[in-house]
């Protein structure tokens, strides 16, 4: 009769632990689901077909701008200086916009600057020169730019029309065409996957709490991806 006891007091015991878990599962369930900060469609565009990155270990994140565009000139100080607290799994690129065949020489002058490592100095320069006039293409007065900063007429004008920035500024057109899908500037691409833009509620300074928040997904994701590849192999 004592064991007898004893064992319907351990499945007593045992019943009650289960019944308590069980409350605490449904429980869970019940409560209702964190409503995110901020939601697709709103506050960002998610792109219908995610597009290759730089590198496969970093988030990427890429500012689309143009040197014709005022809003993209009020952007930079706040880029810049998220670029300053930028997470080291993040990696940040910029790709000039081109929609338009009187924006390819502008594009082109990102290019230049970029292949001779010039100061950040000469995109406010650039944005300064052509926000007054939006179709410019003048050649010289894009070299006295650079002449500024220590660059050759000659230096200038071989990097300029070179066959690598053609190639780049054709590589740019198609990026925003087929792939982001660019609407405006100054928008930010986030992995390839996820483009933010101002307006509807979104400030500039709020396009870069998004960009934080689709980071933050991001990374939270990449575990999850890792293990169902490694699953997978």
């Amino acid at each position: 009769m004592t064991l007898l006891l004893s064992s319907l007091q351990r499945l007593a015991r045992s019943l009650a632990v289960l019944m308590a878990a069980c409350l605490v599962v449904v429980g869970a369930q019940a409560q209702p689901m964190a409503i995110p900060k901020y939601i697709a469609g709103e506050h960002y565009q998610v792109l219908p077909e995610p597009i290759k990155v730089a590198a496969d270990d970093k988030i990427e994140v890429m500012e689309i701008f143009w040197y014709g565009c005022g809003h993209c000139k009020d952007f930079e100080p706040l880029i810049v200086a998220w670029q300053k607290s930028m997470p080291d799994d993040v990696a940040f690129a910029r790709t000039p916009a081109v929609w338009r065949k009187q924006m390819r020489p502008h594009a082109a002058l990102y290019y230049v600057a970029e292949a001779l490592d010039l100061p950040h100095e000469v995109h406010i320069d650039l944005f300064n020169l052509l926000i007054k006039n939006r179709s410019l293409n003048d050649q010289k007065k894009f070299a006295a730019v650079f002449a500024r900063y220590g660059v050759s007429s000659e230096d200038f004008d071989k990097l300029y029309k070179s066959f690598g920035t053609t190639s780049k500024v054709n590589k740019a057109e198609k990026r925003l065409r087929k792939n982001y899908l660019s609407q405006g500037t100054p928008e930010v691409v986030v992995n390839g996957k996820y483009r933010v833009s101002s307006g509807k509620g979104v400030s500039q300074a709020g396009m870069l709490e998004v960009v934080n928040f689709l980071i933050e997904l991001e990374r939270s994701a990449k575990p999850v991806a890792a293990l169902s590849a490694g699953a997978a192999g």
